[in-house]
């Protein structure tokens, strides 16, 4: 196979990163600009009928979905209780906490609070900055350390989302789904821990730190372990960051150290306390919690009921329907959560418009860039296909093409280099869930040519692809306009960008030894 098709294949994810990385283009923009590249060279050097390309986008649009409109209802109901002022006083609570003691700190705040809240729907690069300013860390470290906080559960975030896409694409149940990657989480969140106390206080903050900090890790990888066991991946996300908090005050109770100490509390952080009870602040996660247990609960009909019996298929591609799912989706019960806890946050009429305002502004670019990724990967894994959806020759599908070069060039070494592969697109599309989508079809078909386990490398590039999010530009940039220290990022980046690989490179060596 010649050069040029491989080339052309990977043409348009070159010039996403171009875009993002030099340019520095807004990721909706560079994924529409990358998306007419992927059409154009499907149709007019892949030989893929027009009809073909645009039903794969649309087909894409739609397995986006989950993806999509999370983003949507999760920045809706982050807006409605910032207009609310339930993040104020959700704030108040997180700045009490181990203010003697600052790797119980950094470990209960970041990955503690920031694993639940991404779990959640919130932001953590967004809420947790500022925070982390009021503690006294420096803005390196508190746009840093949200960052990177959640990045080993990563896939856990919005109640799972990340598995949940994965799941579909490599075609086996959630559950199953979810193991792949749960074997990694203790020895890849162990990682984060360290990296962080690093980026924190260096060598010497590591010396100090390690024993909490491999427990933290070894904690939020176990329950991930024992979550998916009992069939609740979905909340794993929620558990492992409860988990992480409840062993980070035992630990400070057996040093004899205050759990909570209200010193460090303002006249504003007061006056929010005042304003609003913590359980009101907390309704809409409490409301959604109860709601993602009983639709998940493995021993209750309602699994089975929404996820299976209600599929709601939607065939665009033949033989491949991709199932909505409504009333199962995590996007559903954070919506139908954010409307019942309305009466508890007293959210005056016109704050909820403005709140509508708000989420207009920031959630509908977001949603477009989510969405263009996942109809990139569909035109990718259907180019070459007959207007009868038929491949008859593999040299006319993108995939195929790289699939074989990567089998060429790596051999029975690919599996190490699939979770870089994953680093690199989960940069590229901002999200992990979007790099699940554009690369699982190449990992399984590169591992099906070495004879190596596919599922095991396409999670591991799952993995990696979360690991981005630490260098992701939007989101450290998000981080740092939280504090208004906006331009800082690029320092950050180059600093978390040496630990986003060496955290890969364990995954990778994990990987060589599990895909065989």
């Amino acid at each position: 196979m010649g050069l040029v098709p491989v080339l052309l294949a990977l043409l348009p994810v070159t010039i996403v990163f171009l875009l993002l990385a030099v340019r520095r283009t807004p990721a909706d923009i560079a994924g529409v600009i990358g998306w007419l590249l992927t059409v154009g060279i499907a149709w007019a050097f892949f030989e893929t009928p027009l009809s073909v390309i645009l039903l794969a986008s649309l087909a894409g649009v739609i397995a986006s979905f989950p993806i999509t409109i999370m983003v949507g209802t999760s920045i809706l109901q982050i807006t409605v209780m910032q207009e609310a002022g339930a993040i104020a006083r959700v704030v108040t609570l997180i700045k009490t906490l181990s203010p003697r003691d600052k790797v119980a700190q950094i470990m209960i705040i970041n990955v503690g609070f920031g694993t639940l809240l991404a779990a959640l729907g919130a932001t953590p690069v967004s809420i947790l900055p500022p925070i982390m300013i009021g503690l006294g860390y420096s803005s390196f470290a508190a746009i840093a350390l949200p960052a990177i906080g959640y990045d080993a559960l990563c896939t856990y975030a919005l109640l799972g989302i990340p598995a949940v896409v994965f799941s579909g694409f490599v075609g086996v149940p959630v559950t199953e789904a979810g193991g792949y990657f749960a074997r990694y989480m203790p020895v890849i969140s162990t990682c984060i821990a360290l990296g962080m106390l690093w980026i924190a206080g260096g060598w010497r903050l590591v010396r100090q730190g390690v024993f909490p900090a491999i427990v933290a890790g070894m904690t939020a990888g176990i329950v991930a372990i024992g979550m998916n066991a009992m069939g609740l991946v979905t909340i794993t996300g929620i558990a492992a960051g409860v988990a992480v908090v409840v062993v980070m005050a035992l630990y400070l109770v057996l040093l004899r150290k205050p759990v909570i100490d209200r010193g460090m509390l303002t006249d504003s952080d007061r006056t929010a306390e005042r304003s609003m009870s913590l359980s009101a602040a907390l309704s809409p996660w409490i409301i959604l919690t109860v709601f993602a247990l009983v639709v998940n609960a493995p021993f209750l009909p309602f699994f089975s009921l929404t996820f299976k019996t209600w599929a709601m298929p939607v065939t665009i591609v033949p033989g491949n329907p991709e199932k909505v799912r409504l009333f199962w989706q995590a996007y559903f019960w954070v919506l139908v959560s954010t409307i019942l806890a309305l009466p508890f946050l007293g959210l005056s009429g016109k704050k909820l418009g403005a709140a509508m305002v708000k989420w207009s502004h920031r959630a509908l670019r977001p949603m477009l860039a989510s969405a263009v990724f996942f109809a990139i990967a569909l035109v990718m894994n259907h180019s070459g296909k007959t207007g009868e959806w038929q491949l008859l020759n593999p040299a006319h599908n993108m995939i195929a093409v790289l699939a074989s070069s990567a089998a060429n060039s790596f051999g029975v070494f690919y599996p190490a280099i699939a979770p870089f592969l994953g680093l690199f697109a989960g940069f590229v599309s901002g999200s992990e869930a979007s790099a699940i989508a554009m690369l699982t079809r190449l990992h399984l078909e590169t591992a099906g040519k070495i004879g190596a386990i596919g599922l095991v490398i396409a999670a591991a590039s799952g993995i990696g692809g979360g690991l981005a999010s630490v260098i992701s530009p939007a989101k450290l940039q998000n981080a740092a306009a939280a504090i208004d220290r906006i331009g800082e990022e690029g320092s950050v980046i180059r600093t978390t960008f040496v630990i986003s690989l060496i955290i890969t490179a364990v995954c990778a060596i994990m990987t060589l030894f599990w895909a065989f």
